[in-house]
């Protein structure tokens, strides 16, 4: 496999004085008085974190820290876009039975989401359970993985990407995980190359009502205007009911100018800084980010191969063309199958029977912490998850039957 390649990131000098340039010249908003929260990423936070980003935060020891993963990167060829260069983190297990688990990150995250799920697969391979050669992708347009130059590309081509990784890593079938936009391009495999992708697990659960069985909807309606539902359903839909009034104005920039918002994110990195941090904010589960953990999430993207603007193109074009993400969570996909982990501060939580019309549902898990970066929040609950979902009994025991890798 002579395409494929070790990579280490090296930021030089010169770009690293730029950024504390940028910062030093920073200029900031005011604020309403007693705002908090409710308009958007706090004015003390967001200078709190710039005078941390400019007079202390250690860029070399996170750089230092991702080169110690195994990094690797390959070209690609997409139909229609030529080349792209990817890279990934590949950490193959001992064990020749491992299962080979495509992990797909979303937005704002990145491939360092895989991080504190490494250790807990080594750990599940060593004492017995089951065991993963793990592959996580910086997408097109995210992290160190290449540009796209092109418009047009949408579910169908992040799908092509991660399968042709996995053919080129010698992975003829797999499995995958993902969350965020890994939910929508996993889905979007499943519908492409179910030869391939023999089952997913998704904790984004994005589904929509069960109009097939009116009855469903009947008592959905019923338990409504009763007051019904259970704490954890009225939990659910409050999140969810939250998200979409106070916290979708994002998706609404992105979705249909990302070009003009790109600008701040590309040129000012305290506007990218206020941008993803209120995300890591308000998407999690009371998460207790460290200043250090919030510069190192967000140096991913000001130092992006591409540029913090093209992560936000996918947003544009996942609503357009034959493979949507819509059509994902409105399609019963039938021969890949399915695990659900359910997180409590997840974005969209919604009755777990609406899921079941996804595909067949052989595992769901239930946690009781854990947001919209389970992974990074609660990796203990997603390798769990896992391990039932793929071990011993589990309801895709044995679902790969071509281990092979290079």
């Amino acid at each position: 496999m002579s395409n494929i390649r070790q990579f280490t990131l090296s930021i030089s000098d010169a770009r690293l004085q730029h950024l504390q340039d940028k910062l030093a010249l920073a200029t900031f908003p005011d604020e309403l008085e007693d705002a908090g929260w409710e308009h958007g990423a706090p004015l003390a936070d967001i200078k709190r974190l710039v005078e941390h980003w400019r007079t202390r935060y250690d860029w070399r020891r996170q750089e230092a820290s991702i080169n110690r993963l195994p990094n690797f990167e390959t070209s690609i060829d997409i139909d229609g876009f030529g080349s792209i260069d990817i890279h990934f983190v590949h950490q193959i297990s001992p064990n020749a039975n491992a299962i080979p688990l495509l992990f797909v990150h979303g937005w704002p995250g990145h491939f360092l989401e895989v991080q504190k799920l490494l250790p807990l697969f080594e750990e599940s391979g060593a004492n017995g359970g089951p065991a993963f050669h793990v592959v996580a992708p910086s997408l097109p347009n995210f992290g160190f993985s290449g540009a796209v130059r092109q418009k047009g590309f949408g579910m169908k081509q992040y799908a092509e990407t991660c399968h042709k990784l996995m053919l080129a890593l010698g992975y003829t079938q797999y499995v995958s995980q993902g969350g965020d936009w890994g939910t929508f391009i996993t889905r979007t495999m499943a519908m492409l190359y179910p030869q391939a992708l023999k089952a997913t697990h998704i904790n984004m659960v994005a589904c929509g009502p069960p109009l097939k069985n009116p009855l469903a909807l009947l008592a959905l309606g019923f338990r409504y205007l009763t007051g019904t539902f259970s704490a954890e359903e009225k939990a659910g839909f409050e999140r969810t009911q939250w998200f979409q009034k106070h916290g979708f104005g994002y998706f609404q920039v992105q979705s249909t100018k990302p070009q003009t918002v790109g600008y701040a994110l590309n040129d000012s990195p305290v506007a990218l800084l206020a941008w993803i941090y209120e995300k890591l904010h308000d998407w999690t589960d009371g998460y207790p980010w460290t200043d250090d953990e919030i510069l190192d999430w967000i140096s991913v993207y000001w130092w992006s191969r591409a540029g913090p603007a093209a992560s936000v193109r996918i947003y544009y074009e996942a609503g357009r063309g034959e493979y949507t993400s819509e059509r994902t969570y409105k399609t019963w996909i039938p021969d890949v199958k399915l695990g659900l982990g359910y997180f409590p501060k997840e974005l969209a939580l919604l009755p777990k029977s609406w899921a079941h019309s996804l595909g067949p549902v052989t595992f769901v898990g239930e946690h009781k912490s854990g947001g919209h970066f389970a992974a990074f929040e609660n990796p203990e609950g997603i390798v769990g998850d896992l391990k039932v979902m793929f071990g011993r009994g589990g309801g895709a025991f044995g679902v790969v039957e071509d281990k092979k890798g290079y």
